[in-house]
This record gives C-alpha cells, structure tokens and sequence, in this order.
C-alpha cells in the first residue's frame, strides 16, 4: 500500500483503542462459539477476492437477528472499537479489510427471505441471502432479482456497494431496486427507511444515502427490494468482431438506437482465450460480444434483428445463439467466472481489478487510449465489461510483493481513471471506494461535495467505529 494510502487511513483512525479487551469478553460472553478468534477465520475476513494485502479484524461474530447486530455494535461503541459488515468477501476495493482491527459481523447467517409480495412484485430479505438464493426461491411466482454482479454475492453486500452488473443497462442497479431498509446506527440502535410503496416525496431519501454506503453509515441487515416480471422470450447470444473498436461501436450504435438490451457485455480477444481454457469452452479467440434479449417472442425477434444489422456493418462473425436456459446458464457461467480464468492464466499471482464508468458516447475513445497506454508498458492487461452502460473492467495479475509491478499498475490506473474522470465519468462504476479508489474521491466530486460526505459521516459516527477508513475519511 502506498504512502499516501496509508496516510489516508491514517486519517480514518478511530478516536481510541481503548476497551478492545473488555468489548471482546462481552461478545463471548454474549456469542460463545459464535464469536471467532481463529487465524483461519480472522485471515478469511480480513481481504475480499483483490490484491490488497489482507488485514485482520481481531474477531468475528456471527449473528442471526437484527436485535444481535444492535447488540454488537453497542458493545463496540461503548469500547470505541471499529466494526466491518462482511457478506461473502467478494468485494475488490478492499471494502472488508479491518486496518485498525475490531469487529468484523459476518452475515452469512442472516440468510431468511422474509417475505415475497408476487402482486405488488416486491420482496424483503435478511442481508445474507445471496441473489442466486434469492432467485431460487422467488422462481415458482414468475418474478427474479436481476441485479447480476457475476459473483453470488449476499444482498447486504450488493445494497452497501451499489452493486450492478450484466444486466444494469436494462434493469438498472442496486440504487434502483432498492426500496427500502433496516440497519443498525453507530449507536447501535435500530432504524427503518423506506416503504413498500413505489415512491415517496416524505423526508429525506436515508435508503438512498445508505445504499453504496460501505458500512461506514451503518450495518444493512434487512432490505426491501423491487421484483420484475420473468420475460416470456429470453435469447442470448456470442458473436465475435474483427477488432476491438468494431465490437465497442457496436455496443456504441445498439445503445444509441434505442434497442433495450438485457445485457451487452464486451470480453477481449486476450480474455477469451483465458475463459475458453478455464470453463472448457471454444469460443474464437477475437473481441466478443456477450448479449441476451428480453421480451415477448416477437419483440425479441425484432430486436434480434436490429442487433444484427448493426453488428454486420461492423464486420461481426458468426453469432452463437442460446435459448434453452441450460445453455444460457453456460454461456453466462464463463462470463461470470473470467475473473478466475485470469488468475488461472497466471498461476500464483494475484488480480488488481479495476473498473470506471464514461458516457456511452465516450467508450471508444477511454479504450482506445488505455489500450495504447498498455501496449507500451510491460504489463498486460485484459479487458471486460458491462460496456452497455459505459462501465469496463481492466485486470492486471502480479505476484506478491512485487513492488514494481504494483507500481507500474497503480501508474496505468492513475491514468485510467484520469481519462474516465476528464471525459464526464466516474473512478467506479460498481467496485466501490473500499480503500482502493479513496484518493480518487475528491477529485471526482470536488471539495464541496466531499466535504458534505465527511460532516455527513461525522455526524451519524462521531466516534468513526463503522468501517473506519473506507469509502469516505472522517
């Protein structure tokens, strides 16, 4: 970690350690063989799926109710001893790390859907149900969760980092879906926002303010979410493209043109020859285009028709086409899993993802310019995205401890992000701030609007024990 990045930290400090001792013997006292002092355990729940070195809570509780969430956080807030809300640990921006110690609650066992609304296509859920439980359960009413991040990441977790994913160019993102919340405040007090009602002009929009949060405004352990109806006619498809700025205009015009992609997803040539070799696929080996198409039989057809009008004038191959949802399963499946298929590629190292979100109009252009910038450093770097919506993913692999690797990826990064931010975008479009983008944020958003987040954070954490030193500095 940089200099300046622990300098940062530094400043997200809890005011005190004091009270550690006495706060952990209140848990066990309270949580027994679910609280955990294991290395194994701590290890597991000081790092996300990242690059970041890890850094290890001093225990982990596991509760089972909202009531022992507020339980936990009392006890630290009496102690002033930091908490980290942790899911399933598949943040990137190093979102679950504990760099002060404390308290990590891990949710897992909070996995209840609470209640499914089919008529009013609404449900609410503990914060540890994963979406692909979710959907699995809500599959017999003729309604599913859409919000798609590749990884069966929990709710909780999704709602605190704003997640979106494959299908967020059609179905929007967490921001969108969710309508409401329970969580638990600095003070370890338990408080309710939002309704089951579509919309609300009553107050000031707290949801809002704690979705994306990262746990730094409180701890998510109920959410309120909308449902959408199944389409009747779901069909996806593979078609690869001569070079990458063809596949990138593609996606360009098809969004331009006002067809209502489900999902239009860019893979590079590099990238898909790792996938072919990881999920036992035979894709070509080009810059690929993974779509799906919703709706009724007709409407997709024409859609489909659309699509291929504009994909041929840029020289598009072959499409692959998928409508069983066996094989639709498939084909996403090795989507979803391109982040292990490159670090299978390079065995042993670690993945430094990163990830920025532009215009739609601008996407070429950030491409473009970030692929020359790679082309003449040593490193290399695949490319992937949920490109409908102008958010792309860039994966260096490095070995631990590699400091000058490390260096020339946080250099290729700094212009990244540099470029998305010069063209109207942002540093993120779904990772997060975590620790990894935080010196990012008051250039994104100036000193004004950062400021406003610090006297936000001050004033509902004033002791800053909630997931101190992420997201926003106190």
């Amino acid at each position: 970690m940089s200099t300046a990045e622990n300098a940062i930290l530094e400043m997200g400090k809890p005011a005190t350690d004091n009270g550690l001792a006495t706060a952990l013997a209140q848990l066990k006292t309270l949580f027994g063989e679910r609280m955990s002092q294991s290395e194994s355990v701590l290890t597991s729940h000081g790092k996300g799926e990242a690059w970041h070195a890890p850094q290890l809570p001093d225990a982990v509780c596991y509760p089972e109710s909202t009531e022992e969430v507020a339980a936990i956080v009392r006890i630290c807030a009496q102690w002033k001893v930091p908490v980290i809300p942790f899911g399933v640990g598949t943040s990137l921006e190093g979102q679950t790390q504990a760099p002060f110690g404390g308290i990590s609650i891990d949710l897992s066992a909070m996995n209840q859907v609470l209640e499914v609304n089919p008529a009013d296509m609404d449900c609410r859920v503990q914060a540890g149900v994963t979406r692909k439980q979710l959907n699995e359960w809500i599959r017999d009413t003729g309604l599913f969760f859409p919000i798609d991040p590749g990884a069966d990441a929990t709710i909780g977790g999704m709602t605190a980092t704003r997640a979106s994913g494959t299908n967020a160019v059609r179905y929007g993102t967490m921001r969108e879906n969710v309508m409401s919340l329970t969580f638990v405040n600095a003070k370890g007090d338990i408080v309710k926002t939002g309704t089951r009602a579509r919309k609300s002009s009553a107050g000031y929009d707290l949801t809002r303010l704690m979705v994306g949060s990262e746990g730094t405004l409180g701890v998510i352990t109920e959410i309120g979410l909308k449902l959408h109806g199944l389409p009747e006619a779901i069909t996806a498809a593979v078609v690869n493209f001569p070079d990458l700025n063809s596949a990138v205009q593609t996606v360009i015009d098809t969004i331009q043109t006002g067809i209502p992609m489900a999902r239009i997803e860019l893979v590079d040539a590099d990238y898909m020859d790792a996938i072919n070799h990881y999920s036992n696929m035979n894709y070509a080996v080009k810059n690929t285009l993974f779509l799906e198409f919703h709706g009724t039989t007709d409407y997709v057809a024409e859609q489909v028709r659309q699509f291929q009008e504009i994909a041929g004038e840029y020289g598009a191959g072959d499409f692959e086409w998928a409508t069983q949802q066996e094989d639709r399963n498939r084909l996403w499946q090795a989507r979803h899993d391109s982040y292990w298929a490159i670090l299978a590629k390079y065995p042993g190292k670690k993945g430094f993802a990163t990830d920025v979100c532009v215009p739609i109009s601008e996407l070429a252009n950030i491409i473009n310019d970030i692929r020359a910038v790679v082309d003449d450093s040593p490193l290399t770097s695949e490319i992937l995205g949920h490109v409908g919506d102008g958010n792309f993913h860039m994966i260096f692999c490095m070995a631990p401890g590699d400091e000058e690797t490390l260096k020339e990826v946080y250099r290729i990064n700094e212009i990244l992000v540099q470029k998305a931010l010069d063209l109207g975008g942002t540093c993120t479009g779904e990772h997060g701030v975590g620790t990894g983008k935080l010196k990012y944020l008051r250039r994104e958003h100036g000193d004004g609007a950062v400021d406003m987040m610090q006297t936000i954070k001050r004033a509902l954490d004033p002791d800053n024990i909630l997931n101190p030193g992420k997201t926003v500095t106190a």
